[in-house]
């Protein structure tokens, strides 16, 4: 038969009270602060409220987190205004996320030029290819070549060089030996 009684303690209720190991106490308050993270962000999506936490580690370096912004619940706080964030606030992260847009679509059309002068030297070098009456691969332009192009060019010429020789010495033995 099977053992009906319980195999573990289940949840216990732990004391709380101070860590006194150093790095147990980082360790803890990474894991914890994320957490609270979290759920200070379901609380400010779910109640549309506005929300600031501060708080510093146990190596004192400081941790914030703010809905809308830090910033402006912050100013709200100080300046004892109970008025929701006015329009500036919200027109300051619009205008974050206009200048962030703005700043993908530079990187976009810096490489969208890259793209273009690329295929346009692609173009060039197909032109000259296609204008000779014979493609040989030695009368390339050695300046526009790219370093795996010369690479390859080199590797050719190699060939041919190591060919030609074989094809010397074994000539060279037969003409000595009619002579």
């Amino acid at each position: 038969m099977a053992n009906l009684g319980k195999k573990t303690r289940g949840r216990k209720k732990i004391e709380i009270k101070v860590i006194e190991n150093e790095e147990d106490k980082l360790v803890t308050f990474s894991k914890r602060r994320s957490r609270i993270y979290n759920i200070i962000s379901e609380i400010t999506t779910l109640c549309g409220t506005d929300v600031l936490f501060i708080c510093f580690s146990p190596a004192g370096k400081p941790f914030s987190f703010g809905h809308p912004s830090v910033e402006s619940v912050a100013n709200r706080l100080f300046n004892n205004n109970t008025q929701p964030p006015n329009e500036n606030s919200r027109l300051l992260v619009e205008a974050q996320q206009k200048e962030r847009i703005n700043e993908i679509l530079e990187n976009y059309n810096e490489a969208s030029r890259q793209s273009d002068a690329a295929k346009e030297k692609q173009n060039i070098l197909a032109q000259q290819a296609s204008g000779r009456e014979t493609n040989l691969w030695w009368e390339a332009p050695i300046e526009e070549l790219n370093l795996q192009e010369l690479e390859e060019l080199d590797s050719r010429y190699t060939k041919h060089i190591n060919e030609l020789y074989d094809t010397i010495s074994k000539k060279v033995p037969a003409t000595a030996d009619a002579n």
